[in-house]
Order: structure tokens, then sequence, then C-alpha cells
């Protein structure tokens, strides 16, 4: 039996580069060695105030995106997280025995609540949400970035708490992080990593962007002061565009070298942007090609929900029978 990944993505501003190389090909890359299971977290998402049309609009586009990057959904399986009920189900019961010091201590929580005069209760709450996505399909693997690896350290801590509790119920989900790509900084400041919800257009190169977008945003990102790429004083700039570079084509350390050292910014720029513009033309051509089809994208998400249902149930069930909850025969 294939051991279960599963990962998720908040359908939340815009797709971009930095999502693609870090999460999305590795999931394509993986997807077949694995019982995979890929869900969009809308749910998560409400944690702060979201537009409704907009948020339906970008849980839609989302998926499509997946499809279009090479997600198969008839070995993967593609999920909208709200379209499955036990997500929040378990959410609360898991929520019931979770000490609060434990989810004051996160530090996303800290810093995303840094001086706000109102702080909803969901943030708080957040990574239990996402324990329970990840108990609930007994996952096995949990490939994340670097900034969630305390909310997968947290879903050991819960499912351990659960287990001693109540009894052995939950598979504890492994904290290495063996499927995490290429680290894409943000093009304006490329000391942060490339974010969905930065402000300012010059910040990232969204999946869906034009090459004449993709240009604009290339050619004024941030280098440094030398004249030229120098691989022993280069800065953070000039290493991030290297980096898409590399990540999009594959060149090995040595082609890096023998290519770009002493070429001049601008050029260097005319690669990276036809490095990007080459490597999103297939997945802007089946993206086009998917959504002119909802019924597909629609089908793809009922025949994905229905699919992880059962093993929801029964987990569910399980965890209500350990609690004492009624369950109805």
């Amino acid at each position: 039996m294939k051991a279960r990944v599963l990962s998720g993505i908040q359908p939340t501003g815009h797709l971009h580069i930095g999502n693609y190389l870090g999460a999305l090909r590795n999931w394509v890359k993986i997807q077949h060695d694995y019982d995979s299971i890929f869900c969009i977290v809308d749910l998560h998402a409400i944690t702060v105030y979201q537009d409704p049309a907009a948020l339906k609009q970008q849980i839609t586009q989302l998926a499509g995106l997946f499809i279009a990057a090479g997600i198969d959904p008839k070995s993967s399986t593609v999920i909208v997280q709200s379209s499955v009920a036990q997500h929040s189900e378990l959410a609360w019961m898991l929520t019931c025995m979770t000490p609060l010091g434990w989810l004051e201590r996160m530090t996303q929580y800290k810093s995303k609540t840094e001086n706000q005069d109102t702080i909803l209760s969901g943030l708080l709450q957040y990574p239990v949400l996402m324990a329970a996505d990840i108990l609930l399909y007994q996952a096995n693997i949990v490939p994340v970035g670097d900034d969630q690896r305390q909310h997968i350290e947290l879903a050991r801590d819960i499912a351990q708490r659960f287990n001693s509790l109540y009894g052995e119920t939950f598979t504890m989900p492994e904290t290495r992080l063996p499927m995490v790509g290429a680290r894409v900084m943000g093009l304006d400041d490329p000391t942060k990593k490339m974010s969905k919800s930065a402000a300012g257009t010059g910040h990232s190169i969204g999946l869906l962007d034009t090459p004449a977008e993709m240009k604009k945003k290339i050619m004024r990102a941030t280098t440094d002061s030398n004249p030229a790429v120098d691989f022993e004083t280069m800065g953070p700039g000039v290493v991030n565009l290297l980096n898409i570079f590399q990540a999009f084509t594959d060149w090995s350390d040595d082609q890096m070298k023998n290519h770009f050292s002493g070429l001049r910014y601008g050029d260097l720029k005319k690669a990276v942007l036809e490095a990007v513009v080459a490597g999103l033309e297939p997945i802007q051509k089946r993206y086009a090609e998917i959504t002119a089809d909802p019924a597909y994208l629609n089908g793809v998400l009922r025949e994905g929900a229905e699919r992880v249902r059962p093993i929801a149930e029964k987990t569910t069930r399980l965890v209500r029978e350990r609690m004492g909850i009624y369950n109805i025969d």
C-alpha cells in the first residue's frame, strides 16, 4: 500500500512562480509514487475576511491551475476542503482537546496579529484546522515549507495527545520535508519570500501573467550595485534571478557559472524572462483548455470529494466513538 501524501494551498491572491516551483511542480513529480491528496483549503482562507465573489472565482482558478500544472485527477485526488464536511467536524473535536497555550505560542499567529485591533478567533484555531486536514486522511507525509514546520509539529502533538487520552486513533504525520522545491524570493524585495498576499505589482510573477506583464516585472527586479554577474559578491536579488532561471531550465551549477559570469544585468533579466515565459506557456495553454469546459472542472472536484469522503467518514466515526459522542448506527 502506498503511503499517503496530503498538501494544500489557500485560494487567496494569485498563484505565482514561487508556488509552482516550491510546491506544485514537486507534487506533479511525486504524485504517482504516493496516494496523493491535494487540497484547496478555502476554510483556511476565511480566517481573514474574503470577498465572497472573489473567493469563489479563486477556488475555481486554483483547481484549474492544479490540473494545468500537471496534477492528474485520474491518479491523484483534488478536493475543495469545504466540500468534505468532516474537515470542520474533526477540527471542532480536536479544538476541544487542544490546550490554548499550544495555539498561542504559534509564531505565525503572533506575527499575523501584531498591531491588529481586532483579531478573529479563526486565526488562533487555524493550526487545529490544519491538523484536522492531515489527521482526517491519516496522512503519512505532508510536504510543506519551513514556514509551516511548526504547524506540522503541532499536528503531531495533537495526534499524540488524542491517542494518549482516547486510544490509538491517528497516524503520526512525518515532520521531514522531503518534497519542497525552490525557494523563490520577491522581485522587489529579495530578502522576503515571494507571497500571494504581498502588496505591489512588481513583487511576484503570476502563473497567468502575460509575457508583457512578466517582462515589466522582471526588467524592474532588484539586483545590486555591481554592473554584471559576479558569483563571489552578488546580492540576494541577483541570486534570486539566477535561482529562478535555474529552476525553470534545470541547468547545472557549472552551466550557470559558465554562461552568466560577467553577464550584464539587462541580459541576465532577458534570459530569465525567456525561461519563465517558456516554462509557463504550456501551463497557460492547458489552463485555457480546462476553463473552457466548466463541467469538466466541476466533475473533477465532485469526484475528488466522493473519493475521499469514505476515508473522512471512517476517521470521524472512530473519533466520535473514542470520545463518547453519539454515532447513529
